[in-house]
């Protein structure tokens, strides 16, 4: 099959999109299919895409303004280009915004079927950052989603969330997660000593920093008696942060196995977010042997057992955090049983188990279209 990734971001940018979209090519390629990926050039200009598993056709773009981590791509016709000479089957959209309404326009124009991942709570995004908007970021994802021949939701919550506003032909589809990078013998006693010198219960919060992640929320565990609050990500919330969590040790922007091993070294995992469609970095705790705390909210529901992996809190409650946080810190036995469980839970939830499925869903749209055609 030939397909074409249309994506919003791709790596050596560090979020869920452009790990999911890289995940997804490299998925197809061992499949034995032919994906070319369509992503924003970098700041450097059009790569480095030398460990990329395909193609990658860049299109121009420009910084976000407050945000220069997040660049947007600017109008061009190598969108068009790239799907007709690849000469695609399907297109995959993933979290389509501004670049993928440009594929689906193509997609649209050229006779080819699409599939657009919802990957991105807009409407949250919306009031975090302009305190309105929402009503008009759902109007924009469902004319973008409606003209795409499947939508594919990555949580529970986020299909309830897209049905709700009137997305049509939502199917689920989760995320997968690497359980032979990310697991438990990674720990490292000799990081920790340099994390915590005086054996304090290492408390971590992985992802980007900006507003939407709340992760000042974890001012409350800084203030723990015995707990070290590690925090690895970047964005343009870490120099407020740095005054909001005292005594935090900040990593920055951490990848690969380096970043496997922290996961492995904390004692618990923390995501503050309550605008996640689903949380990459709560599987990651989990495949990590680590016990997870998330906001009751969005896709950690789908992924976190309460009172068995992790335990679940009121979104933007720091009370609530800090709270969780002490429970488990005086309970050795229970971070251990919570992180076994959690680790159990996702070991079948490889990326080959899910990009097979994603491969069925092509498959089925194909089959759609052709009884179409013959009708």
């Amino acid at each position: 099959m030939r397909v074409v990734i249309v994506t919003e971001s791709f790596p050596p940018d560090v979020n869920g999109v452009a790990h999911c979209a890289f995940q997804t090519a490299r998925h197809l390629v061992d499949r034995g299919h032919a994906p070319v990926v369509v992503a924003p050039a970098t700041a450097a200009g059009t790569g480095p895409d030398a460990e990329a598993p395909c193609p990658v056709v860049r299109i121009p773009s420009l910084p976000l303004p407050g945000y220069p981590q997040v660049r947007v791509a600017l109008p061009s016709r190598r969108v068009a280009a790239a799907i007709a000479e690849h000469r695609a089957e399907m297109v995959h959209l993933a979290s389509p915004f501004i670049l993928g309404v440009r594929g689906m326009a193509a997609a649209a124009r050229l006779g080819i079927p699409a599939v657009a991942v919802y990957q991105t709570d807009l409407g949250g995004y919306a009031r975090t950052y302009m305190g309105a908007g929402e009503a008009a970021a759902w109007r924009r994802i469902r004319s973008v989603h409606a003209a795409a021949d499947l939508t594919l939701a990555p949580s529970s919550a986020a299909l309830h969330d897209l049905d709700t506003h009137g997305v049509p032909r939502v199917k689920l589809w989760p995320r997968g997660v690497d359980t032979a990078r990310f697991r438990p013998d990674h720990r490292d006693e000799a990081l920790r000593r340099t994390l915590a010198p005086n054996g304090e219960l290492i408390v971590g919060y992985v992802g980007r920093l900006a507003p939407e992640k709340q992760v000042e929320l974890l001012a409350g565990a800084c203030g723990l008696p015995g707990v070290r609050v590690v925090v690895v990500g970047d964005g343009p919330s870490r120099p407020g942060l740095e005054e909001a969590l005292p005594g935090a040790v900040f990593l920055g922007k951490r990848t690969g196995d380096e970043l496997a091993r922290i996961f492995a070294s904390l004692d618990v995992f923390v995501h503050t977010g309550p605008f996640e469609t689903f949380c990459q970095t709560v599987q990651e705790a989990m495949a990590s042997g680590v016990p997870v705390i998330a906001p009751a909210a969005g896709g950690p529901l789908d992924l976190v057992a309460h009172g068995r992996t992790g335990l679940l809190v009121p979104p933007r409650d720091a009370a609530a955090v800090r709270d969780a946080v002490a429970s488990l810190a005086a309970d050795r036995a229970q971070r251990f049983s919570y992180g076994a469980a959690g680790r159990a839970t996702v070991e079948g939830r490889t990326w080959a188990a899910v990009g097979d499925r994603l491969i069925g869903h092509y498959q089925d749209v194909l089959a759609a279209r052709r009884l179409v055609v013959a009708a």
